[in-house]
């Protein structure tokens, strides 16, 4: 038995007619970058997210980074956050010239410690990023406690948690800003990248808004007006003219920031599937019930799924295995794959050498990145393939049902 770790073909092949419906309607319309499509899927992931603003961009990296640069961090600032993500998470603070600070993590769910964050807030600390990882909320409660208490904004990585839960409420809407990707493997996955960003502040959306289309035209101007309080009636004459692909308001910049638009295509498909998105995520969790049940007893640290007032959508499913390489390797000789994820902590990547953490500085995400195996959880995954994969795992460890 052949078993990929995710298989997009096969989610695909339920809904193509759906999708190729409505890109067509987009490639007929001439709208191809952003346009009724994407002001379409905004609304309904507004409805869904039960937020007042969504700003879609290019991908989560940019959304990462324009949140950042929305609520306020600037070049030497610092953003604390979880030493246990992809690379993007810390990349993001960089890029803006800001300083990621990583703290440990909680054993039991891989979310950041909220202990370890108030041991790192200083008076440079600008935001703090936590990151809902795969799936499973972060203790949003406490971390929004501390935020208050030090007057430091939160914004929410939920790249990997759209459709997850905290207490009732959607993640990425329980800080002042929260960012999601759309890449083709998410749990709402585009078919290419895509990103956004969720705010109910208006001063944060203007900001994000004008940041992801160069600081121009008439959302530049409103940034401007709001970020300076001066008003700019050069757009008057501009608005004059133009038409559904031509702005003229587009050549008046007020705010230095880059090109992060969604395309009208990417939006279009995100809109059928996101009809589908809570059947994928309960597909997912019968998945992860399932696996829970059958590795009962292995040796095996198998995740916790009685988490009070959290719901994970499940991006993936972990276990902590002590032969991790080994059991991969295994997996992938009979035809299963294996996530590794993540080989390295952050703050032992090469590229944050210069900050000198050394080995053992944050021990839990170093044991963590030791011993990560994820397995598949695509919602298209059958009983019987689920049931190959729990029988070699039993194999693997010298048992079998």
């Amino acid at each position: 038995m052949n078993i990929p770790f995710f298989d997009l073909h096969r989610q695909y092949a339920e809904i193509s007619d759906e999708i190729e419906e409505k890109v067509n309607v987009v490639m007929r319309s001439g709208q191809y970058i952003e346009g009724s499509a994407t002001q379409e899927l905004e609304q309904n992931l507004a409805e869904y997210l039960t937020v007042k603003h969504v700003i879609t961009c290019g991908n989560g990296t940019d959304a990462l980074r324009i949140a950042l640069q929305a609520v306020g961090v600037n070049y030497g600032d610092e953003v604390i956050t979880t030493a246990f993500s992809f690379f993007a998470t810390a990349e993001a603070i960089a890029q803006i010239g800001a300083i990621p600070v990583f703290a440990d993590i909680n054993p039991w769910d891989f979310n950041i410690n909220v202990r370890e964050i108030r041991k790192k807030i200083t008076e440079k600390t600008r935001a703090i990023l936590p990151v809902h990882i795969f799936g499973e909320p972060a203790d949003m409660q406490e971390i929004n406690e501390l935020a208050v208490e030090y007057g430091i904004p939160v914004i929410e990585d939920a790249c990997q948690a759209i459709g997850a839960e905290y207490h009732g409420k959607k993640t990425g809407t329980l800080g002042k800003a929260g960012c999601f990707s759309f890449y083709p493997t998410k749990n709402l996955g585009a078919l290419g990248d895509g990103g956004m960003i969720t705010t109910d502040d208006d001063f944060v959306a203007d900001i994000c808004r004008a940041l992801k289309t160069h600081g121009a035209g008439r959302i530049g101007a409103r940034a401007f007006e709001s970020l300076y309080h001066e008003e700019v009636p050069e757009l008057e004459e501009a608005m004059a003219g133009g038409d559904a692909l031509y702005d003229p308001c587009k050549y008046y910049n007020y705010l230095v920031g880059g090109n992060s638009r969604m395309d009208s295509m990417q939006a279009a498909a995100l809109t059928v599937k996101l009809k589908y998105l809570d059947m994928y995520n309960r597909k997912r969790t019968d998945i992860a019930m399932r696996y829970s049940e059958k590795l009962r007893g292995l040796p095996l640290r198998i995740p916790n799924m009685e988490n009070v007032g959290k719901k994970s959508c499940w991006h993936q499913y972990v276990v902590l295995c002590d032969r991790k390489e080994e059991m991969i390797r295994y997996l992938g000789s009979c035809g299963i794959g294996a996530g590794n994820f993540y080989p390295v902590p952050l703050h032992r990547q090469r590229a944050f050498r210069m900050q000198g953490y050394e080995e053992c500085s944050l021990p839990m995400a170093e044991n963590v990145c030791r011993k990560t195996v994820c397995l598949p959880v695509f919602p298209e995954l059958t009983g019987d393939e689920q049931d190959y994969i729990v029988d070699r795992i039993r194999r693997f460890f010298g048992e079998t049902e």
